[in-house]
């Protein structure tokens, strides 16, 4: 049995599923502000996208779990069904127990979309392809042509290439570096990258058209950025928390130092999700102490309140304004 064409049985599980994962997403308002993106979840067919994936396996051993769509067992097969249309981020590479690339949580993905602000007839530039099923959502709802989605690794490029024409989906899939956007297809009025940034890289907005709008995961967050021209781009982060797989990949020593970094400081501090994200994200410019001072002070700042400004040779993020008294140097690209 191939992954792509499953029996009878599990193609019914599989729309049933579908099916509950759509009014799931919806009640979670997350496609709110775009509510056409429901016909792309209700239509694209996610397992398809990760004929494999792993899960925890649990006990004292640890490790992973591989659920797969050719599984012998019939039970298994069910499993790796109902599990591909579960709102939760699904891994599907390792190497040696690190996370190389995931299928991000369905629910977040609608919100990322919505908050795309896509019209007909845009560009859409994505930074990494993963499974495709992002690059499938995409072409759903403004058409192949109109897609390229980027990857720096030819396996993944390779696989989601597959799981898109098996989906009848033949965006543009480029292998290369994400970074550095994709300027034979420029120009863009839309970019949605799905790997964590630390940096704002300079070639997108040089790719964009004017009035462009970004969406990346940065500082365990999401901003959104409009672009004004080839060197200048401003905006807010959204409410919402997303952790990624670093865009050039990232290192155990990488986490292992920005946990160092709230040694010492205060437990609910230390405990706090917001916390995290300013401390990453002034990683550049404040101490330890200096972010818990600013967060205590500001009456702990929600994510809303800071933003990202890009211009010419500096690039900066800010808490309210980008020319107050809060702002630090972001590294650049």
């Amino acid at each position: 049995m191939s992954a792509y064409a499953v029996d009878h049985g599990l193609d019914d599980l599989a729309a049933t599923a579908r099916a509950a994962l759509v009014r799931e997403i919806d009640e979670s308002g997350a496609w709110d502000a775009d509510p056409v993106w429901r016909a792309a979840f209700e239509s694209v067919p996610r397992h398809l996208f990760v004929p494999y994936y792993y899960v925890a396996a649990g006990g004292p051993q640890g490790g992973y779990e591989r659920r797969w769509g050719e599984d012998p067992s019939p039970r298994r097969r069910e499993e790796w069904v109902r599990g591909a249309y579960a709102d939760t981020p699904l891994a599907t590479r390792l190497r040696d127990g690190e996370l190389l690339s995931s299928s991000s949580q369905p629910s977040l993905m609608a919100k990322m979309l919505a908050e795309l602000e896509v019209r007909d007839g845009d560009a859409v530039l994505e930074i990494g392809a993963g499974t495709g099923y992002n690059a499938a959502l995409l072409s759903y709802r403004l058409g192949d042509e109109l897609v390229t989605t980027v990857d720096l690794e030819p396996e993944i490029t390779e696989s989601a290439r597959r799981h898109l024409a098996a989906a009848g989906h033949h965006p543009a899939v480029v292998t290369g570096d994400g970074a550095r956007g994709c300027p034979d297809r420029a120009p863009f009025d839309r970019v949605v990258a799905t790997c964590a940034l630390n940096a704002v890289p300079r070639s997108w907005l040089a790719q964009c058209r004017p009035g462009a709008r970004i969406i990346a995961p940065f500082a365990t967050g999401l901003i959104a950025l409009r672009v004004r021209d080839a060197g200048h781009a401003e905006g807010r982060f959204l409410h919402t928390s997303a952790y990624f797989v670093p865009l050039r990949g990232g290192t155990r020593t990488e986490r292992e130092a920005a946990d160092v970094r709230l040694a010492g400081l205060p437990s609910r501090a230390r405990g706090h999700e917001l916390f995290r994200f300013l401390l990453t994200l002034t990683a550049d410019g404040l101490t330890s102490d200096q972010a818990h001072a600013l967060w205590e002070d500001e009456a702990w700042p929600a994510r809303e309140r800071y933003g990202i400004t890009v211009a010419g040779d500096r690039a900066w993020a800010w808490l309210d304004d980008p020319e107050g008294p809060y702002t630090w140097p972001l590294p650049g690209t």
